[in-house]
């Protein structure tokens, strides 16, 4: 019978230097996939270290063995000779583990707002603002007519027309809504299909972004001449995330956002994010690390370029007055007395304004009813935020206003964006059918939401529900915000349209980009008296250009002389 082999014990410092190297490769593993900042004020900094204390101690466990020689032991003796063995190995290890355990235990208490009331109502400088002087009454231009789940499938949609990409990329439906040029964009990166689309594609990167204008909802692709090569499709070192841990291993970030600047160079934007109150609390922004999307070069900026407007997320700076006005009596009214306790509703939406990005969202009281108190605008780069004293109804009463009207179509209600319509806070809201198209427009009154006005276009739903301000004397219809201009008739064309007659003309000295302005028979019935060469002056209501701007007055000051009244002037 063949003698079985005893195993020679491990020596301590063998076993130590196996259990140091198996923790090692574990630690890199977990920190190249979970990538967590190396900084005390980061949970994950704490998950890590003790995940590398207890594998370390783990193997130590695993490698002991029990001496080889003839004494018998009792179980006794073999436990306490055991853990001797351990204690000598260990002991640095399991201190490092409660040293871990307790500072983070701590760092949450210390953190906690029932001990800091007053440093977090501090996160966010407010300022009462006056609503009709501070919100401009916006063009037509400058609304944005969709919402992101819709600025999404149109990007999509995009992305399904072009068949040199469509097998090889997709849409990523990770869109920032940015001012690109002066006007309000969604963009996105295109991504790759799958893994092996990656694996044949990356040499050149991705060779293309999509921007969806929120005004004419309008997609294009924007092709590049050298592709994304940072982006969160990458599943290795260009990863965005594991490029910026990599660069900066100390750095608290939020969530890069996509970026163009003016010249439509890609980037992205990586918020430094850093805890103002105790070891955990209090988080806030401090400045960005801009990332070329193209060669991956790193830069932080303090304050960053005018051209970037996504530092700030809304989350944050909902949150932030959520203890601002939460904890206005410090936090024991927070829970018990509420007295003058406000809060922020539930969602929010974007307004351009400025050649900045604001964020929307309404106040209300600590009861949460169908009311509001005002509003928050919030600049998305700088922080500056002001609440505007407007008491009236929720965006979600206003959304339930709105569907009400077009009930029999089934249009679904989007977040809505607060306009100021001849002096008055106003719920612009576009209805989108089951598709995500938007197929109709709904203002409603803030004050009294039984006020509601729809309309197929922006301007025909502004001037029915100027008209029903009027009506209800809230305002008169001159307020509204109209341009004219004065010129001679270069060219007129007319169509039929539900039955009326619609002509749109153009004015000497207008180019096709200018658009036309258009007026139908019934609202002036003598449009077909016009002729080319006539003068006119036409007040009208700015739209984003396109096929016209519609007119609502129209008047003749002088005739064409006899050479363009004898002309064919309705030219097809």
């Amino acid at each position: 019978m063949k003698e079985k082999k005893t195993r020679k014990p491990m020596g301590r410092a063998g076993s130590l230097l196996v259990s140091l190297l198996i923790t090692a490769v574990v630690g890199f593993v977990y920190f190249y996939v979970s990538l967590p900042a190396l900084n005390f004020q980061s949970g994950d900094f704490y998950s890590f270290l003790l995940l590398l204390c207890v594998v370390y101690t783990v193997c130590v466990f695993a490698l002991s063995v029990k001496p080889v020689d003839n004494v018998v032991r009792t179980p006794k003796e073999k436990l306490k000779n055991w853990f001797q063995f351990v204690k000598r190995s260990c002991l640095p290890v399991v201190i490092l583990f409660a040293v871990a355990v307790v500072v983070a235990v701590v760092g949450q208490i210390i953190s906690m707002p029932i001990f800091r009331a007053a440093a977090y109502r501090e996160l966010l400088t407010v300022q009462t603002g006056d609503f009709a002087t501070d919100i401009a009454e916006i063009s037509f231009n400058e609304i944005p007519t969709l919402d992101r789940d819709s600025a999404n499938f149109l990007g999509d949609r995009q992305m399904g027309t072009l068949s040199d990409m469509v097998s090889q990329f997709e849409y990523s439906n990770d869109s920032t809504q940015i001012n690109y040029q002066g006007r309000p964009v969604r963009v996105a990166p295109i991504a790759y299909a799958d893994l092996i689309k990656w694996f044949t594609n990356r040499a050149n990167g991705l060779p293309a972004y999509v921007v969806v204008d929120m005004v004419t909802q309008e997609a294009t692709v924007t092709r590049l001449t050298e592709g994304i090569k940072y982006s969160f499709s990458e599943p290795l070192n260009r990863n965005i995330m594991r490029h910026l841990r990599f660069r900066y291993p100390t750095m608290m970030f939020s969530t890069p956002e996509f970026e163009i600047d003016e010249s439509g160079h890609p980037w992205w934007i990586a918020p430094r994010v850093v805890k103002r109150i105790g070891l955990f609390g209090g988080v806030d922004i401090q400045g960005a690390v801009l990332v070329d999307a193209v060669t991956g070069e790193c830069e932080y900026h303090e304050q960053v370029p005018n051209w970037v407007d996504t530092l700030y997320v809304p989350a944050l700076i909902m949150q932030q007055y959520d203890y601002y006005g939460t904890l206005i009596h410090g936090f024991i009214n927070s829970i018990l007395g509420q007295r003058d306790v406000t809060q922020t509703t539930s969602g929010y939406n974007y307004i351009a304004m400025n050649d900045d990005v604001y964020a929307y969202t309404g106040v209300t009281s600590a009861n949460a009813d169908q009311s509001n108190l005002g509003f928050l605008l919030c600049n998305m780069r700088t922080k500056e935020t002001h609440f505007y004293t407007a008491p009236g109804a929720t965006e979600e009463a206003a959304k339930r206003s709105a569907e009400g009207v077009v009930q029999d179509l089934g249009y679904i209600a989007t977040f809505p964006i607060l306009l100021n319509i001849a002096g008055e806070p106003t719920y612009f809201i576009p209805l989108k059918d089951a598709t995500n198209l938007v197929k109709t427009y709904a203002m409603v009154n803030v004050a009294q939401y039984q006020i509601v006005a729809t309309g197929d276009t922006v301007s025909s739903c502004e001037k029915k529900y100027i008209q029903m301000l009027s009506d209800k004397g809230l305002t008169t219809e001159e307020e509204m915000p109209y341009d004219q201009i004065t010129g001679t008739i270069m060219e007129i064309r007319s169509a039929v349209v539900n039955g009326t007659t619609n002509y749109y003309v153009r004015l000497e000295g207008d180019t096709a980009e200018d658009g036309y302005y258009g007026f139908s028979a019934d609202e002036t019935p003598w449009a077909i008296l016009l002729n080319v060469g006539d003068k006119v002056k036409i007040s009208y209501y700015p739209t984003a250009g396109g096929i016209c701007q519609p007119a609502f007055e129209v008047e003749r000051l002088k005739a064409a002389p006899a050479p363009y009244a004898t002309a064919a002037t309705f030219p097809n």
